[in-house]
C-alpha cells in the first residue's frame, strides 16, 4: 500500500511530461515549417528575380518584316528594309493606318539641315538636360560628313527624319523621280551608320509650290509621311534668340494648335541663335504643361 502513492505519483508525472510535449510539439513544428517557408520563399524570390529578365524597352519602333505593323505606338519609327530592299523581297512599301494622336497639349520639336558638328551637339546636351525627345530631319550629305552624330541622335531616342541628300532645290524638284532618289540615297546612307532607315520625310522649304500630284502619289506608294509643321520659329532668317522665342509663343496663341503644335527649327550651320532660344522654347511648353513627342506615324498632318 505504501508503493501506490509513489508510482501513481510516477505516472502522473510522466503523464504530466507527455500531455507537455503534446501541447508543444505543434507549436513548434509550426515555428520550423514557418522558417522553412520563410527560407523557402525568400530563395523563390531570389531565384525568381534572377531568372526573371524584365524586357528592356526599345526606344524605337521597327517595322516588322512581312507587314508594316507599328511595334511601339509613341516611338520613332524605322525600317530594316529600304524601299528597294523591300520590292526585292515582296515586302508592302505603303504604310498602315494609324490613329492620330491628339491630346489636349502636345508639341513636336523638330529642326532641319544637320547633323552640324556644332549646334547639333549642344541641342542634344539642352534635350537630355530637360530630359525630352525630339525630331532631326537630316540631310544626306551632312550624315555622310558628320555619322557620329547621327548616330548620338538615334541612340538617344530621338526621332531622324529624311530631309534628302543635298537640299538644293534645282535638282531635288526637278520631279517626283529626282525627288524619291535623294530621299532613297538618304535612305541608304542612313541605313549605313544606324541599321535602320526612317519612314518619315520633310521636304526642303516645304511641299507648297513644290509638289505636285506626282510627288503625292509617289511617296505614298513607296511608303514615305511627308511632315510639315504649323509653328515657325523663324530661325531661318537673321532672327535673334528672342525674336524666335517671341514667335513661337506668338503663333500659339492659337490654341487649334495645342493639340498637335509641329514646331521648326533648324539646327544647321548659323544657327546658333536657336540654340540659345530653345531652352527657353522648352520652357516655355513645360510651364503650360505640354506633353513633347516625337513624331511619327500617329502624328497628325500640321494643318
Amino acid at each position: 500500500m505504501m508503493l501506490l502513492p509513489k508510482y501513481f505519483r510516477f505516472a502522473c508525472g510522466f503523464g504530466s511530461l507527455v500531455f507537455a510535449l503534446l501541447a508543444i510539439c505543434p507549436l513548434a513544428t509550426l515555428a520550423f515549417e514557418g522558417h522553412i517557408v520563410s527560407s523557402r520563399s525568400g530563395e523563390e524570390t531570389k531565384t525568381a528575380a534572377a531568372v526573371v529578365n524584365p524586357l528592356i524597352e526599345c526606344p524605337y519602333s521597327l517595322l516588322m518584316d512581312e507587314t508594316n505593323t507599328v511595334l511601339q505606338p509613341g516611338k520613332p519609327v524605322y525600317d530594316k528594309y529600304t524601299v528597294a530592299e523591300r520590292k526585292v523581297r515582296n515586302l508592302p512599301t505603303t504604310l498602315p493606318i494609324v490613329q492620330p494622336y491628339y491630346a489636349e497639349k502636345t508639341v513636336y520639336l523638330t529642326f532641319d539641315d544637320g547633323p552640324d558638328p556644332e549646334n547639333t551637339p549642344i541641342i542634344l546636351d539642352i534635350l537630355r538636360q530637360h530630359g525630352i525627345k525630339a525630331t532631326f530631319f537630316v540631310v544626306g550629305a551632312q550624315v555622310e560628313q558628320y555619322p557620329h552624330i547621327l548616330k548620338r541622335i538615334f541612340e538617344e531616342g530621338h526621332a531622324i527624319g529624311n530631309h534628302s541628300y543635298n537640299h538644293i532645290y534645282s535638282q531635288l524638284y526637278q520631279s517626283a523621280h529626282t525627288y524619291i532618289k535623294q530621299l532613297q540615297q538618304t535612305d541608304d546612307i542612313i541605313k549605313n551608320v544606324i541599321g535602320v532607315r526612317p519612314r518619315i520625310s520633310r521636304a526642303p522649304g516645304g511641299s507648297a509650290g513644290s509638289f505636285t500630284k506626282e510627288y503625292w502619289k509617289t511617296l505614298e506608294q513607296d511608303g514615305y509621311v511627308e511632315v510639315g509643321w504649323n509653328i515657325s520659329s523663324g530661325d531661318a532668317s537673321s532672327a535673334k534668340a528672342q525674336q524666335i522665342v517671341d514667335n513661337v509663343i506668338r503663333q500659339m496663341q492659337n490654341k487649334s494648335l495645342w493639340n498637335h503644335a509641329i514646331v521648326l527649327m533648324h539646327d544647321g550651320r548659323g544657327h546658333g541663335e536657336t540654340v540659345k532660344a530653345l531652352p527657353h522654347i522648352i520652357t516655355y511648353f513645360k510651364e503650360r504643361g505640354f506633353e513633347f513627342r516625337v513624331v511619327n506615324l500617329e502624328t497628325p498632318p500640321a494643318w
